[in-house]
């Protein structure tokens, strides 16, 4: 079971707001933003279908949005998967009030333009508590009931004024977008003013969700997260850890031996991980460390983690210059990621570390040209490129890459 990172109930408002900000742009939240900005292009279809189609994007706006708010209600660090929590009849509701509230936006800008400060307020009033109780409650009646607002706001106190001042920046906003997309190019208005108010969206109703967390037992709820976590073993692997380095102080040994065999039971977080590595380091375990960095290394490639994987990697080329991974598929596919995001220092070691480890594997001349490249890629490696390419041609004369490995010499010559 993966790790969940959860957010404790009593986490102050202060900080739950500092890093609220960046919400919208972590994980899931960040991809759909961007997706849903793109989408608004269905805007520029003509007549019923443009605006057919508007509709339904705004519906998955807010079903999303209803989705970061549950999901953060129930104690949950990041983002949601699309679709993971509530229901289309939440987006449909919130669509239809929210629409509502820029209808009278609009109306007030064309005719009454004195009433449009006062129909902002209003709605940054008391769309906390609708959307709040239409997500939790799906009732649209109780909802919009002026009744139902009061004892909201009167739960929250003066918290509440945070999605206030959201919402009212957010229905600026979309009047600033109805006025300037006249002015400006449509296919370049549309996604940028289309992304600027969905991430507003999914920050107001995260900070809804964390205002209801930090009120839970009030609505009576139970956020799952936390027993998620402990149905999982999280909280069992934090206290073994906490264990650990207090037994350290006075056996450092048995406290390795605890961490030890957590690693030999099941996949464990990186937390245990990382502790391991701490003790054996201050004991001066150089070869358990290394060893310990292959076993890591695996496990992170199999968790889809290979960013990580790579650290663990430079960690231990720190330790013994020629460390590689001990599975040539490992090592193959950290050796593409490193070429791939620019880290050709890395590539060329994992790519002449292939080479040295499985000289006959029928990968290794991909990844002897992959750290050719990257050693042409540096003016004064140029012969070393040259030296590994003629190596290349001579121990793999019938091989499929002969001709890449050929150009690639001439590249070289050319330049010289």
């Amino acid at each position: 079971m993966p790790r969940v990172d959860i957010v404790a109930a009593d986490t102050p408002f202060a900080r739950r707001l500092q890093q609220g900000f960046g919400y919208p742009l972590r994980g899931s939240a960040l991809a759909t933003c961007a997706v849903l900005a793109l989408v608004h292009y269905v805007g520029l279809l003509p007549g019923f279908t443009g605006a057919l189609a508007t509709a339904l994007v705004w519906a998955a706006t807010w079903r999303y949005a209803a989705e970061c708010m549950q999901h953060t209600a129930n104690g949950y660090a990041d983002p949601p998967d699309v679709g993971s929590d509530g229901d289309s009849s939440s987006g449909w509701g919130l669509t239809a009030v929210h629409l509502l509230v820029v209808a009278l936006c609009v109306v007030s800008i064309v005719f009454f333009p004195r009433l449009l400060w006062p129909v902002l307020v209003l709605a940054a009033l008391v769309l906390p508590a609708i959307d709040m109780s239409l997500v939790f409650d799906g009732n649209l009646a109780l909802a919009i009931n002026p009744l139902n607002w009061l004892r909201v706001i009167r739960a929250f106190g003066a918290a509440y004024l945070i999605p206030v001042a959201i919402n009212l920046l957010l229905g600026v906003l979309i009047v600033i977008a109805s006025v300037t997309t006249a002015q400006l190019p449509r296919v370049f208005a549309l996604p940028l003013f289309a992304f600027a108010y969905t991430y507003l969206i999914v920050l107001a109703f995260h900070l809804m969700g964390a205002l209801i967390h930090q009120r839970h037992e009030h609505f009576g709820m139970t956020p799952e997260a936390p027993a998620l976590a402990r149905a999982s073993g999280q909280d069992a692997d934090d206290e073994l850890v906490e264990a650990a380095r207090r037994q350290a102080a006075a056996d450092p040994m048995a406290a390795l031996r605890l961490l030890a065999g957590r690693l030999r039971e099941r996949a464990a977080p990186p937390a245990v991980h990382q502790a391991y590595r701490e003790l054996v380091q201050r004991q001066g375990l150089r070869d358990d460390l290394l060893v310990h960095g292959q076993i890591w290394i695996a496990a992170l490639i199999a968790q889809d983690e290979s960013r990580r994987a790579l650290g663990v990697l430079q960690e231990c080329i720190g330790i013994d210059a020629s460390f590689v991974p001990d599975d040539p598929r490992t090592c193959g596919g950290l050796a593409d990621l490193a070429a791939r995001i620019g880290m050709s220092r890395l590539a060329i070691h994992l790519g002449q570390g292939y080479l040295a480890h499985w000289p006959r594997d029928p990968h290794a001349p991909h990844y002897g040209l992959l750290a050719a490249r990257a050693l042409a890629a540096h003016a004064d490696q140029h012969a070393a490129a040259a030296a590994l390419l003629d190596q290349l041609a001579e121990a793999w004369p019938e091989h499929s890459l002969r001709g890449e490995i050929d150009a690639q010499r001439r590249q070289l010559v050319s330049i010289a």
